[in-house]
């Protein structure tokens, strides 16, 4: 059974919806005649069986009225017995037993019903319609071994009629007697029926190759918009998607999964974006200094001066490779692994990192924070966290202070950054989070929270979270949501 369900699985594969539901109407249609070639059969047999068992009556009825007659030995029949049984069976045909119709209503209306019979005795003419001694006969092993059916050509019976006889055929003594009935035809009703079913089975596969076009059609449109959707999305445009619902049933799966798939290549675009505006974030401030410092190195007066420069120079070297190895970092697959962070120790010891710089600047950290933890990327939160302090630190006045907390909420988890710098304006406040600030602070003094902001918001995107910026009068405060 292998090799022919292979093969059918192989040839549904390779066949379109279309050419499927044309193939199950034509199947349906099929069905539906085979179902009327079986229920005609089944009819028929019927018919037969009803014809076979009032030929039997018959020939019991005869056998009956013959009496004696009927067990004569082959040396006893006469020529004079041979007359009577020929008499006899004139008679008896428009006797007391009558036939449900006469031979002329059969042969009128080609119903059944009529009887016909036959008796050949061992000397004298036989008596009766002696086509049913010579006609092909067929045996009927389901209604007796001495059951048969027999087909008399039109002229036989009935002039311009075939006809189907069941008949018994059975030797009483020396006599053979064969006893028959007419069986039914099919009928108008039958023939309507037969119609019926016709129109029936033709309707189906005119509906089918109907509901093909109309398949077909569909999953057209629906493909084409699959297809436009990915067009646009190869242009870099990804604000089409296929419709799920107002789609062909069938492409339903495919529709999520695209949409699902341009979502992802939409966010990983986002990150690559952001991700370019942080290394330029990264790379461009260490760089000018390094630059400005190395040209003022020519210029420097003193050899204290000269080794000032070169040192700070330096330092503005290695900040920049570091940046750059934080960079690859977060490249390597490592840096990808799911884990659960505990929030509340990566702030304290963010804090504890930058409380050196803090000091140096007058500038006093505040940890309030409380047990929370979210499933995330520890290198990716440790560096947007790392950002986000930086950036307070670095614009807050002498003797601010700058509180960083972490706690978890009714919907999830939260963490925020505030401190007591000049502060954003409103407009710059609603568009930092979803578009890079300017390098520097604004030249009305307004602290850039612009700074690092989209690498902090991609990550915090990639870790199901919202990032907004508020005014906390004075200074701002960002603050990072993540749903459990």
């Amino acid at each position: 059974m292998t090799g022919p369900l292979s093969g059918l699985r192989g040839w549904l594969s390779g066949r379109t919806s279309a050419q499927l539901s044309v193939a199950v109407a034509v199947l349906a249609a099929l069905a539906l005649s085979g179902s009327v070639v079986i229920t005609g059969q089944a009819v028929r047999a019927d018919q037969r069986q009803k014809a076979a068992l009032v030929a039997l009556a018959d020939y019991a009825a005869m056998v009956d009225k013959l009496g004696v007659q009927a067990y004569l030995g082959a040396d006893q029949v006469t020529e004079a017995d041979a007359a009577y049984f020929s008499a006899w069976l004139t008679a008896f045909q428009s006797g007391p037993i009558q036939e449900d119709r006469t031979l002329e209503e059969v042969c009128r209306t080609g119903r059944g019903g009529a009887g016909v019979r036959f008796i050949r005795a061992p000397s004298g003419k036989p008596a009766g319609l002696a086509a049913l001694e010579d006609a092909k006969t067929r045996r009927l092993n389901s209604l007796g071994d001495d059951v048969y059916v027999a087909g008399l050509p039109a002229g036989t019976l009935c002039p311009r009629r075939d006809v189907e006889v069941v008949v018994v055929k059975r030797q009483a003594g020396a006599l053979e007697i064969i006893v028959g009935r007419v069986v039914d035809r099919s009928g108008e009703a039958w023939g309507r029926a037969v119609l019926i079913v016709g129109l029936s089975g033709l309707l189906i596969l005119i509906s089918g190759l109907t509901a093909a076009v109309f398949a077909r059609h569909r999953l057209s449109l629906a493909l084409g918009e699959v297809s436009a959707s990915l067009d646009r999305a190869a242009m870099g445009d990804f604000s089409r998607r296929p419709p799920v619902d107002d789609i062909a049933p069938e492409l339903r799966p495919l529709s999520v999964r695209v949409n699902a798939t341009l979502d992802r290549l939409e966010e990983l675009l986002g990150w690559l974006r952001d991700s370019s505006d942080q290394l330029a974030h990264d790379f461009r401030t260490p760089l000018a200094r390094a630059t400005a410092r190395l040209e003022r190195l020519e210029e420097a007066d003193t050899p204290e001066e000269r080794a000032r420069l070169a040192r700070l120079a330096g330092d503005d070297l290695r900040h920049l490779t570091r940046a750059m190895n934080e960079t690859l970092a977060l490249r390597d697959g490592s840096a990808w692994v799911f884990e659960r962070v505990q929030l509340d120790e990566l702030v304290t010891a963010t804090a504890e990192l930058y409380e050196p710089l803090a000091d140096t600047k007058g500038v006093r950290l505040v940890v309030e924070v409380e047990p929370a933890s979210v499933l995330g990327v520890r290198t990716l939160l440790q560096r947007a966290l790392t950002n986000l302090v930086d950036n307070a630190v670095k614009f807050s006045p002498e003797g601010g202070v700058v509180t960083l907390r972490a706690n978890p909420t009714a919907t999830g988890v939260e963490v925020s950054i505030a401190d007591q710098g000049p502060g954003m304006d409103p407009a710059r406040a609603r568009g930092a989070v979803e578009n890079a600030a300017e390098e520097d602070p604004a030249p009305n003094g307004i602290e850039s929270h612009g700074m690092g902001l989209p690498f902090v918001r991609a990550v915090v995107r990639r870790h199901g979270g919202v990032l907004t910026i508020d005014d906390a009068v004075p200074g701002a405060i960002v603050t990072a949501r993540f749903s459990r």
